[in-house]
């Protein structure tokens, strides 16, 4: 486990925080935090790790350490892969707080079976709560919604449409554009769509280590296409400052976007960052 670039100010930042509505934190990668009013926190996808170099190589600070998180409800994993499930960087964040781990079951079967998070770190088995495309849970003063995304890179993907009486968060993972957003633009009202966006570049391979053309998430159109479907007031664009070889420029987007009704506001934030809704 690495140590934190910043010390400890970000978790200290978002517990010492009183929204007038909802806040989120940007952590890098594709992480958030997410904090209402009355005070119920969530996170969503939190990466410290480094990667895998040279394969992934982290390119961003590491903002804070889990051990130094006192304030969580639950965190929420969007898929399987490992820079959105990672022991080291949630498990410590589960033991402190007592917060679920809501996930679906190939992401749960990392925690579970693969890095044994009961066994590694103080974590109790009924911390672990699956969800599905379809499922409803409340959350403090949040109604999360379990939606059907498309990530064709990872096994079980979902997204979460966190419902606040303040406004509407979406969080797609890694999602590209997918058949289901049309529908869930007609469900829900979102304020604010968090879409993965990055460029195609040469990654080793696992095995060989030999590099090979990659794209792991939506392009300049594609980014665009998903905001448009969504109806999205405001696109947060993420993903796009963490790999060596597959970071992207947002600023691009604003060319992207301007012939189209949405989204409605393209709102670029570097890691660190705080939006408000």
């Amino acid at each position: 486990m690495v140590e934190s670039d910043w010390g400890d100010w970000l978790p200290r930042a978002i517990a010492d925080a009183d929204p007038d509505t909802v806040t989120l934190w940007y952590l890098g990668c594709n992480g958030f935090a997410v904090k209402g009013r009355d005070g119920t926190v969530l996170w969503i996808d939190p990466y410290v790790g480094t990667g895998d170099p040279p394969r992934t190589i982290r390119m961003i600070p590491v903002p804070f350490d889990p051990e130094d998180v006192t304030v969580a409800d639950a965190v929420l994993a969007t898929h399987e892969h490992s820079d959105h499930v990672d022991g080291p960087s949630q498990a410590p964040i589960l033991a402190a707080t007592g917060a679920e781990f809501v996930a679906p079951d190939d992401s749960l079967a990392v925690a579970r079976e693969t890095e044994r998070w009961t066994d590694e770190y103080d974590v109790e088995a009924g911390a672990f709560r699956e969800v599905t495309e379809g499922d409803e849970l409340r959350v403090g003063e949040f109604t999360v919604h379990v939606v059907e995304t498309h990530d064709p890179d990872a096994t079980h993907p979902v997204g979460y449409v966190l419902e606040h009486p303040t406004g509407t968060v979406f969080h797609a993972g890694d999602s590209k554009p997918a058949d289901s957003f049309p529908g869930i633009a007609d469900r829900f009202d979102i304020d604010v769509g968090l879409l993965a966006f990055g460029s195609v570049g040469n990654v080793p391979d696992k095995e060989t280590r030999e590099p090979v053309r990659t794209k792991w998430y939506s392009d300049e159109n594609e980014i665009v296409k998903a905001a448009e479907d969504l109806e999205l007031d405001r696109l947060v664009p993420t993903h796009w400052d963490m790999w060596k070889g597959l970071t992207a420029d947002p600023t691009a987007l604003r060319e992207h976007v301007r012939s189209f009704a949405y989204p409605e506001r393209l709102e670029i934030v570097e890691i660190g960052d705080r939006i408000d809704l």
